[in-house]
C-alpha cells in the first residue's frame, strides 16, 4: 500500500466517522509503529501497552500540549484509543489476536504522570 492509498483510506474513515479528526487515525497509527519500536523484539501489544506508548508518543510530539492537541482530535480518553484501533482493525489497517477486544483500553492514567521514557518497564 502506498502513502497516497493510506491516506485515501483514512480520509474516508474520518468521513465515515466523524467523531475523530483524520489526524487522530494517523497519530494513532504512528504511536503503534513507536510504541513496537520500543520492544527488544517485534511482538503484539495488549490495549494497555498501547495505550500507555501513544500516551509517551504524544508527550513526545507534542510536550505538555499533547493532552489538548489529541482531545483536539477526539481523543478524550483511552476508549477513544480504543475505538480508533478498532476502526484501523475494521479497514484493515490494524490487526488484532483473538484475545483482544476493546475492553483492553479502559485503563485510564494521569497525563501529569506521562512524561516520554517515564515508563519502568519500556514495555518489556
Amino acid at each position: 500500500m502506498t502513502n497516497i492509498d493510506l491516506f485515501t483510506r483514512i480520509a474516508r474513515l474520518a468521513e465515515k466517522e466523524p467523531r475523530y479528526r483524520r489526524e487522530a487515525y494517523l497519530f494513532i497509527l504512528a504511536a503503534l509503529e513507536y510504541t513496537v519500536s520500543q520492544l527488544p523484539a517485534v511482538r503484539h501489544l495488549t490495549g494497555q501497552e498501547l495505550s500507555r506508548g501513544i500516551a509517551e508518543y504524544a508527550r513526545l510530539q507534542y510536550g505538555y500540549m499533547a493532552r489538548t492537541v489529541l482531545e483536539h482530535w477526539g481523543l478524550k480518553t483511552t476508549l477513544d484509543y480504543g475505538e480508533i484501533v478498532y476502526l484501523l482493525i475494521r479497514e484493515g489497517l490494524m490487526s488484532r489476536t483473538e484475545g483482544d477486544k476493546k475492553e483492553d483500553f479502559t485503563a485510564e492514567f494521569a497525563w501529569e504522570q506521562v512524561k516520554p521514557t517515564s515508563f519502568p518497564e519500556r514495555f518489556e
